[in-house]
C-alpha cells in the first residue's frame, strides 16, 4: 500500500490541466468516490493494526495534496479566463439604455442661460398661490375675467387660494421683500381651467422677467428682447413690437420675431405673414410697483414672459402641446442630439 500511496503522490505532483473540464476529470479519477484514493481508503480496513497509524497518516496527506493541486489549477484556469477576456468589471450587470433630457428642459435651460449672461438671477415661488400675489397685486381689477372659474383653478372653493395661472406671482413676492434694483428670471409651472388640445393644456410652463432700478426705459426693454432673439433663433432674428394690454404693464406690447422657417419671407407656419409671436412684455405699472412697497416716482422697470411651450414649438417644430406629458420615450428620444 505504501509503494501505490507513493506512486499517487508522484502522479498528483505532475498533474496539469488546460480547462475547466480537464480539472473535474482529475477530481473524479482520484477523489470521487470510485477514485483512486477512495479505493485505498477502502482497502486501509485490511491493514494489520499496528500499521494503521503510518498508513493512515500517509493517505491523509495524500488526499490533502491532491485537493490542493485541484484547487489551484482551477484558480489558475479563473484567473487566465479573467485576464484574456475582453470584459469591462466596472460595468451593470446588463445594459441600461441612456436617457434625454426633456425637450421642455432643454428650451428652459437655455432661455436661463441667456438671461443669466445679462445679470438675471433665478427667483421661484410656490404654485399653490392666494388672490393677493397673483391677481390683486398685479393689478388686476375684482372684475377681470381671469379671475374667472373658466380660467383658474381655485383650492377648496375658497377664492383666495388658486392655483397660479402665470409666474408673475413670483416677481409679485420679491418686489414685496426686495428693494431694487431687482433683476430676475421666474421659470415654473402654471395652470389655467381649459380644455386639452393639440393647441392648449391645462397646465404648462412660463418663465418671466423683471427688472426694476432708477431710470429703466423702453429702450432697455427692447434690447434686451432683441438680444434674447439672437441669442435663441440666430444672429439675423429680427423682432418687432405691437401695442397690447397686460393690467401688469403700461406701455404693453406682443413681441413677434421674423419666422425661422421661411427668413420672414412667409409660409404656412408664420401664417404667410413673415412673423410668429412668441411674448408678451412691457413697462411695470406704477400701481404694481407701490402695491409691492416699492417707490414709482424713484424707479421704474420692466417685465416680460414667454410660454416655455411656445418657444420649444418653433425651436423643434412640434404641433401637438400633449406630446410634452405623455412620456412617449419614442418621442424624447428625438432629442438626444439637441443638448
Amino acid at each position: 500500500m505504501i509503494e501505490k500511496i507513493n506512486q499517487l503522490k508522484a502522479e498528483i505532483e505532475t498533474l496539469c490541466a488546460a480547462n475547466a473540464q480537464e480539472v473535474e476529470a482529475l477530481r473524479i479519477k482520484y477523489l470521487s468516490k470510485k477514485g483512486a484514493i477512495s479505493e485505498l481508503m477502502a482497502d486501509f480496513r485490511s491493514v494489520p493494526a499496528e500499521q494503521k497509524r503510518e498508513l493512515g497518516q500517509k493517505l491523509n496527506e495524500l488526499k490533502n495534496l491532491a485537493t490542493d493541486k485541484l484547487n489551484s489549477l482551477r484558480e489558475g484556469i479563473e484567473t487566465a479566463d479573467t485576464a484574456t477576456a475582453d470584459i469591462d468589471l466596472s460595468r451593470t450587470a446588463a445594459p441600461m439604455p441612456l436617457g434625454t433630457r426633456h425637450p421642455l428642459s432643454i428650451v428652459k435651460n437655455e432661455i436661463i442661460s441667456i438671461f443669466s449672461r445679462l445679470g438675471f438671477t433665478i427667483a421661484e415661488g410656490p404654485e399653490v398661490e392666494d388672490d393677493w400675489h397673483v391677481f390683486s397685486s398685479l393689478n388686476f381689477a375684482e372684475d377681470h375675467p381671469a379671475r374667472d372659474m373658466q380660467d383658474t383653478f381655485f383650492i377648496q372653493r375658497n377664492p383666495d387660494v388658486l392655483l397660479r395661472t402665470h409666474t408673475s406671482s413670483v416677481q409679485s413676492r420679491v418686489m414685496e421683500k426686495t428693494q431694487p434694483p431687482i433683476r430676475i428670471i421666474c421659470p415654473g409651472r402654471v395652470y389655467r381651467n381649459e380644455a386639452v388640445s393639440a393647441r392648449a393644456h391645462c397646465f404648462f410652463h412660463q418663465v418671466e422677467a423683471l427688472y426694476v432700478d432708477k431710470n429703466v426705459s423702453y429702450a432697455d426693454l427692447r434690447q434686451t428682447l432683441l438680444y434674447f432673439a439672437r441669442e435663441m433663433f440666430g444672429p439675423e432674428t429680427k423682432i418687432r413690437l405691437r401695442p397690447s394690454y397686460f393690467p401688469f404693464t403700461e406701455p404693453s406690447a406682443e413681441m413677434d420675431i421674423s419666422c425661422n422657417l421661411c427668413g420672414g419671407k412667409g409660409c404656412s407656419f408664420c401664417k404667410h405673414t413673415g412673423w410668429v409671436e412668441i411674448l408678451g412684455c412691457g413697462m411695470v405699472d406704477p400701481n404694481v410697483l407701490e402695491a409691492c412697497g416699492i417707490d414709482s416716482k424713484i424707479y421704474s422697470g420692466f417685465a416680460l414672459g414667454m410660454g416655455v411651450e411656445r418657444i420649444t414649438n418653433l425651436k423643434y417644430q412640434v404641433n401637438d402641446l400633449r406630446l410634452f406629458s405623455e412620456n412617449d420615450v419614442r418621442f424624447l428620444e428625438e432629442f438626444k442630439a439637441a443638448h
